[in-house]
């Protein structure tokens, strides 16, 4: 019998002792499940079952019975990450530790980001998991604290580095000049022969050669065999492996030379010590390429305040920003950057959110508006109690979404990954077959040509290339797309994106300024707008439907109190006001309840044809009133729809207007297709009957009622002056309203997508061309036999061109501008910068 097993779960969603016993009863129906035990109180859940159960298949069973396992998210920095198959080591150890969901290893970033069940494991098992494979790994604490040790690791990394290359080109200079410019140079040859000696200049070689491999060359065997000895060869290793061939060859040359055949003791210390210093200038170059990869993230935490001047008892105190906590009374004197998010309580200003919404015109501030942290107050004084701290302002939050949008991995790394992991072992049985096939078959020395020609190509083999291709251009261009207001909350969207067909637009709030006024109210007999006016005006006050702030701003401040207030969804609403029933919605709603609309629906269709959106009220079942409100468009709209036909793509719009109002509005703005009368349900089935018709397709929009749709679409946008619960369900966030950002946003994909398959085409091509050359594949045709020296300098700089081609993506420009001036987010355009 398997060992039992007992696992801890947190659990969401549970809300009674019923709750309790379905999710019981979920979790007992998974196979391996001996007993479960639900806690109300703590909200967890208490497993025992057989040692082969698995925690898919109980978080599987808990989502389907609606009471999903918590999750929790760590990002980890791990050192001594050099290539892609270090990246899969360190990811396969954090996918063995229990309750682990999903780990993404970047190694442009160094970095992971882990998604694990709470209850199951912590963020510091995690960190102990890799440390134990040998890449040692830390929890990361405060954000602003953790991007200045990042930065200052990095900087002294690339220090380090560049004394490395130093020191071993110093040392490699002499070994460099004595063998190969002897070769090159017959004088000089001849000079070292004179006055050195042969055996002396093989001793000086060997002497300084030995420098540079114990001293900047170390980390390469100190890393790489015991990589080999588990079982898990890296990078690391096949430079080890290589380096040490030719050193060790060239010490037989030099000490016991008659253990070789005749003609075959050559020194190769140069190699050795020439591919080092390549490699450590390789690795110097990605460091410094790297860090300018990650420069949006270090843009945007350097517009997070450092302290705040918090008001207590009349006493103004300047307070570290960490120690600033929801309800403080914060003051901002001119020329300052807000703190946190806030709601002002005295004092008017204009403040510039450029960085929030690419906006550069300073928004007024007075009293009851909010105020963002990072954004930069201007020639006013402020007063605010500060709403959203830490983790939890919009700034962090947009810092959050672009960390998880740099480590995300395209579904077009699937197939790198399976590649590297096998690359380094067939790069190694690569070598081994090309040592044989020139023992037996390459002309004299035979034993040199073979050494010459394996060591070339365990140096040439570049899965550094391979995993740098991806994650690099991701970071980059989802770094720039952060300075240009777009953030790609999901990995997937980046790739996704390119590929869509249909751009599908909600109206209100997306292709509308979701401001709408009052523009008619049509009474029937017997009733006038001075009595039903206020009447509306206090259900809908209840609303958060920009409609509903139209009729409540146009009713004015002195209404009666409504009572048993009603949503209903996609309809409309239902309310009892001064002991009458009221219904307010749209026409649906009149049919749905049996009230016949009359000659008041010929005046709802007549304003609809001019684009109005008409809404019926009805008192005590009889209708009152058709109400029309106008929505102006907004002014990017026209530009953007103008740039989706320009790429090739339809734009439908999906809205829960009536027909009539709908087409008007579509026919204005050269919309292709429109879904009208459309409930919140009604917008997936619209959706789905889109992308049956058209293909893979991108659905835009801002409130509540579209989150089922931003989840549904192959790629959701959402509005960032939208909900949150909009903004949650979709994968890309516009931080301003405007619709050119999504023609950005889809410039960006199709670039990043570009590019990607850029430095794969390179990475893969480079070693698909060069190890054949380096395995000496041209030599029995005339051509040259590949210098493992000239092999370790293509290595490097493949990896180099990667990390370049991927930062031609900070160049990038917008397709279409917000305003006059730049749509960038502010990073460099505050005026307190």
């Amino acid at each position: 019998m398997s060992t039992a097993t007992q696992i801890t779960l947190q659990l969401t969603g549970l809300s009674c002792a019923s709750c309790v016993g379905r999710a019981e009863r979920a979790l007992a129906s998974v196979d391996g499940v001996v007993s479960a035990s639900v806690n109300l109180a703590t909200a967890s859940a208490q497993v025992e079952g057989t040692a082969d159960l698995t925690l898919v298949d109980m978080t599987h069973a808990l989502s389907k019975a609606g009471y999903p396992a918590e999750e929790a998210q760590a990002v980890l920095q791990i050192d001594d990450l050099s290539c892609a198959s270090c990246v899969g080591r360190a990811e396969r150890a954090l996918l063995a530790v229990p309750g682990v969901l999903s780990a993404n290893v970047n190694l442009t970033s160094q970095s992971a980001q882990v998604t694990y069940l709470t209850g199951v494991t912590r963020a510091g098992d995690l960190a102990q998991a890799v440390t134990a494979v040998g890449y040692p790994a830390r929890t990361n604490e405060g954000k602003a604290d953790e991007q200045v040790q990042t930065d200052q690791r990095r900087d002294a990394e690339i220090r380090r580095l560049g004394r490395q290359v130093l020191l071993a080109g110093v040392l490699t200079l002499p070994v460099f000049l004595i063998e190969m410019g002897g070769h090159l140079i017959p004088a000089l040859h001849h000079w070292v022969l004179t006055n050195i000696g042969m055996q002396n200049s093989y001793l000086l070689q060997f002497v300084l050669t030995t420098a540079v491999l114990a001293g900047p060359g170390r980390a390469f065997y100190t890393k790489g065999f015991p990589a080999l000895l588990r079982g898990a060869p890296d990078m690391n290793a096949l430079v080890a492996i290589g380096t040490a061939a030719a050193y060790g060859f060239s010490l037989v040359s030099t000490f016991v030379p008659e253990l070789l055949p005749v003609g075959t003791a050559n020194v190769y210390y140069e190699a050795a010590a020439v591919i080092v210093v390549l490699i450590l200038l390789g690795r110097w170059l990605e460091a410094r390429a790297k860090g300018r990869t990650g420069a949006a993230i270090r843009k945007l935490v350097g517009l997070q305040a450092q302290t705040a001047l918090v008001v207590t008892d009349g006493e103004v105190i300047d307070t570290l920003i960490e120690h600033i906590v929801v309800g403080d009374l914060i003051r901002s004197r001119p020329g300052e950057r807000i703190a946190v998010d806030g709601n002002v309580v005295s004092g008017s200003s204009y403040v510039d959110e450029s960085m929030i919404t690419g906006e550069p015109v300073p928004v007024s501030k007075f009293v009851g508006e909010l105020v963002t942290g990072g954004t930069v107050n201007g020639n006013g004084s402020l007063e605010y109690h500060a709403t959203r701290v830490g983790n939890d302002t919009m700034l962090a939050q947009i810092i959050r979404m672009v960390e998880q949008a740099q480590g995300a991995k395209l579904p077009v790394q699937g197939m790198v990954d399976r590649i590297t992991l096998w690359f380094v072992p067939a790069v190694m049985a690569v070598a081994a077959l090309t040592i044989l096939t020139w023992l037996v078959f390459g002309p004299d020395p035979a034993l040199s040509f073979a050494l010459v020609a394996g060591v070339s190509v365990l140096i040439i083999a570049c899965p550094c290339a391979m995993g740098l291709a991806t994650p690099t251009s991701i970071m980059v261009g989802t770094g720039r797309a952060a300075e240009m207001g777009v953030l790609f909350r999901k990995g997937d969207a980046l790739q996704q994106l390119q590929d869509v067909k249909l751009v599908a637009l909600d109206k209100t709030g997306t292709l509308t300024e979701g401001r709408p006024t009052l523009t008619g109210f049509t009474t029937a007999t017997g009733f006038s707008r001075a009595e039903l006016l206020p009447m509306i005006a206090a259900a809908e006050v209840h609303s958060e439907h920009p409609i509903a702030h139209a009729i409540v701003e146009a009713a004015g401040e002195d209404l009666p109190k409504a009572d048993s207030v009603e949503a209903i969804p996609g309809y409309g609403l239902r309310a009892k006001v001064d002991g009458q029933e009221l219904l307010i919605g749209a026409d649906r709603l009149m049919a749905r309840e049996g009230i016949e609309t009359g000659v008041l629906a010929e005046t709802g269709a007549e304003l609809a044809k001019r684009g109005d959106t008409p809404l019926y009220a009805a008192v005590d079942g009889q209708i009152a009133a058709v109400i029309t409100v106008a929505d102006p468009v907004k002014s990017g709209t026209r530009a953007a729809i103008s740039a989706f036909h320009d790429q090739g793509l339809k734009v439908a719009m999906i809205t829960g207007d009536n027909a009539v109002t709908a087409k008007t509005i579509a026919a204005d703005l050269g919309i292709d297709v429109v879904k009208a009368e459309c409930l919140p349900a009604n917008k997936v089935e619209a959706l789905n009957a889109l992308q049956f018709e058209h293909g893979p397709l991108a659905f835009v929009g801002d409130g509540i009622n579209d989150a089922p749709a931003l989840a549904t679409a192959e790629v959701g946008v959402a509005i960032g002056t939208g909900t949150d619960v909009a903004i949650e369900a979709a994968d890309v966030v516009l931080m301003s309203g405007d619709l050119r950002g999504v023609v950005n946003a889809l410039t960006i994909s199709r670039a990043t997508m570009r590019n990607i398959h850029q430095n794969l085409t390179w990475a893969f091509g480079y070693n698909v061309l060069l190890i054949p050359v380096a395995a000496g594949g041209l030599y029995p045709f005339g051509g040259p036999l590949l210098s493992p020296a000239l092999a370790a300098g293509a290595m490097a700089l493949s990896s180099v061109f990667v990390l370049s081609n991927a930062l031609r993506l900070r160049r990038l420009k917008p397709s279409l501008n917000e305003t006059d001036a730049t749509q960038e987010i502010g990073l460099a355009t505050s005026p307190a910068e």
